[in-house]
């Protein structure tokens, strides 16, 4: 499934820029997820680095796991230690669940203005994921940004 208004040719696109990020950084896993556009869940749609295919059947609803806080909240969210340093179960985290990830740092992609999606790199090992890692996550969601709004 894809996020409704995207184009075969930009879905290429933000598989690309996610192959991208993940090289860039040197990181294990990067996602992208969505908003629905009728309705609040959010979805996992694209994913480099993946270990297997449950991302794409991941959902979380508005406020829940990393992908619903991110865009509910509109403020980036760093996980370090997983499960050992979260607020709430484990379970609320599908996708570090899923993925394997220890280590994840989560920026909001806005749609004209309004938080509807979520940029996620991850770490499998224990290694952290430092302040000039975020800073290019940060500048690879607003290149994202640019995209998806056209």
């Amino acid at each position: 499934m894809e996020y409704k208004g995207c184009s075969p040719r930009e879905s290429v696109q933000i598989d690309q820029a996610c192959e991208k990020v993940l090289t860039e950084l040197e990181c294990d896993f990067v996602g992208l997820a969505l908003q629905n556009t009728d309705g609040p869940d959010v979805k996992w749609h694209y994913a480099a680095g993946n270990s297997n295919e449950k991302y794409k059947r991941i959902t979380v609803r508005y406020g829940k796991g990393i992908a619903g806080k991110v865009i509910s909240t509109g403020r980036p969210m760093y996980v370090d230690n997983f499960p050992e340093n979260i607020a709430g179960k484990a379970l609320e985290y599908p996708i570090m669940l899923a993925e394997g990830l220890k280590q994840a740092y989560a920026v909001p992609i806005h749609f004209k203005g309004i938080p509807k999606g979520v940029l996620l790199i991850g770490n499998r090992s224990g290694q952290p994921i430092n302040e000039n890692r975020q800073s290019t996550a940060r500048d690879a969601a607003r290149t994202l940004e640019k995209k998806l709004n056209g």
